[in-house]
């Protein structure tokens, strides 16, 4: 069975572009100001429109009110929402859209929990935990941690790069994965040699 992936952080209909034509499953827009990935809601609508059909289209957002959310839903077609702050079930159901819910793992209960925690959620994205930030950090953590089986489908993101998405894939038996600076020349800048050989080796890895 393949692993489905989903290149995070785009900022260029470009990049979406070539993220599309090299086989990625999805691709991220992020709008939280506090990213270095963050675009606004004309950017968004740009590379949108330039995605080839069946490419899904992920929002991104870290605490943003219901209203913030709901405006760029009415303008930016996105297919599936993902929460990367303090949200509970209640506010990320509400969109009428699928919706991942990012967990900062620092234990193996920090796992459970988020199962508990987000029954509406389509899957649980898994990140690395850092103290300052909501992701995009570059760091990983220890894939060990993810059990054997979990009651919710989840994604496996945090410091994944072409040369080790493999490994991670083989330890934590992820069916998902997602990758923003792994696949860049610097942030929010894909570089399409990197993408091509990340997506290269998810397809060898599963």
């Amino acid at each position: 069975m393949s692993v489905r992936s989903k290149i995070c952080g785009i900022t260029r209909p470009e990049d979406a572009v070539a993220a599309a034509r090299l086989g990625a499953d999805a691709i991220g827009l992020v709008f939280y100001a506090g990213s270095k990935r963050h675009v606004d809601i004309p950017t968004a609508q740009i590379i949108v429109a330039a995605l080839p059909p069946l490419v899904s289209v992920v929002g991104l957002f870290v605490n943003a009110t219901a209203a913030e959310v709901q405006t760029v839903l009415t303008q930016v077609p996105l297919d599936v929402l993902q929460f990367h702050g303090d949200e509970d079930d209640d506010f990320c159901r509400q969109f009428a859209r699928p919706y991942l819910k990012a967990v900062r793992v620092q234990s193996a209960d920090d796992i459970q929990a988020a199962c508990t925690r987000f029954p509406g959620a389509r899957a649980l994205l898994f990140d690395a935990y850092h103290p300052q930030a909501y992701g995009g950090t570059g760091h990983s953590f220890d894939w060990t941690l993810l059990p054997s089986a979990l009651p919710k489908p989840w994604v496996l993101a945090g410091g994944l790069t072409p040369d080790n998405v493999a490994q991670a894939i083989a330890v934590s038996g992820a069916a998902a994965v997602d990758v923003s600076g792994g696949v860049e020349s610097a942030p929010g800048i894909k570089d399409a040699g990197k993408m091509a050989a990340f997506l290269q080796a998810v397809r060898l890895a599963a």
